[in-house]
């Protein structure tokens, strides 16, 4: 139920789980890759030291206790200042209301804040981002959201605040913008030029699932979301395949993985997380008709379990040696 009555809402006129000890050290994030000069000019030649945390979530039902997590680690209970960015939405008052509920009924003080690419470098904007401990992305169409942010002064901000220890969330759409290379969940079907929305990914094939900047949180993956409840497994191979040197990071409904600053990712929630990596697959060449690959290494990782980004070694909840 939404609450009109407690949006503290600035538009575009004027204006959890417990971590104990499933952490294991684990190496740093590789170097990102971009999939445009325009996103490569938005971020620095060497990557800054990040102090913040990403809690990416796959969509579906958010749980009360992966809320209060994402509270947490926006500071906690009473200290915890969260901006709602809903313009993945059709409707982002309504979405920013309910987002807003659940965080302030929880602990937090959150408020939504909505505006379009126009006017995402004005200060009015940037001030109210500027001092957050959190920013939530509630889910939807992740192209808006996208275009809304991208190359912005708001996009700066939000980075800032990321580098600097505050938590970034999403879910859905929120989800899926976090991630250097994005998919749009538009696809391109043989012989067509113009890439379409559709529910089905019946092929693995190039040149089939379009891609476009995201965010930029994530730079050595590629997020997908819904993941197994959905069945996307033949749209992320399409992508990992044709993308090789970026890990495919699937991420079922009321699941999360959260990024922690030392680059370790932890997968929480209520199902599992999907890792393709074909960095060290063979893969056929561009000129062959069927796109295919020998070795792509697949982990299914439940709720406790952590992987390492640049070795690629996963560790699951009581795994044995």
């Amino acid at each position: 139920m939404t609450r009109p009555s407690r949006v503290r809402l600035v538009t575009n006129t004027r204006a959890a789980i417990p971590l104990a000890a499933v952490l294991f050290a684990l190496t740093s994030v590789l170097a990102p890759t971009s999939v445009s000069g325009q996103m490569q000019r938005d971020q620095t030649a060497s990557a800054p030291v990040t102090r913040g945390t990403l809690l990416i979530v796959g969509g579906g039902t958010q749980p009360d206790d992966l809320v209060r997590h994402f509270i947490e680690l926006a500071g906690g209970v009473g200290k915890a200042r969260i901006a709602i960015l809903p313009m993945a939405s059709s409707d982002a008052a309504a979405t920013g209301a309910d987002k807003e509920a659940q965080l302030d009924s929880l602990g937090a003080d959150s408020f939504v804040v909505v505006f379009d690419r126009a006017h995402a470098d004005d200060d009015s904007i940037v001030r109210k981002l500027s001092g957050v401990t959190g920013i939530w992305f509630p889910g939807g169409d992740q192209s808006p959201l996208a275009a809304a942010l991208r190359g912005s002064a708001a996009l700066r901000m939000i980075h800032q605040r990321y580098e600097s220890g505050a938590v970034i969330g999403g879910t859905s759409a929120g989800a899926a913008v976090m991630s250097d290379s994005m998919i749009t969940g538009n696809q391109y079907y043989p012989g067509s030029t113009a890439a379409v929305d559709s529910p089905a990914y019946a092929r693995i094939a190039r040149r089939a699932i379009e891609i476009v900047p995201g965010l930029g949180f994530v730079r050595n993956a590629i997020v997908d979301q819904h993941f197994l409840r959905r069945q996307r497994e033949n749209r992320l191979f399409s992508v990992v395949l044709e993308r090789p040197t970026l890990l495919g990071v699937g991420i079922d409904e009321a699941t999360a993985v959260q990024v922690t600053p030392e680059g370790k990712w932890v997968v929480l929630g209520r199902s599992a997380v999907m890792i393709l990596d074909a960095r060290r697959s063979a893969i056929t060449s561009s000129g062959e008709p069927i796109l295919g690959a020998a070795n792509v290494r697949i982990s299914v990782l439940p709720a406790g379990s952590t992987y390492d980004p640049g070795s690629g070694e996963p560790t699951l909840p009581g795994q044995q040696h």
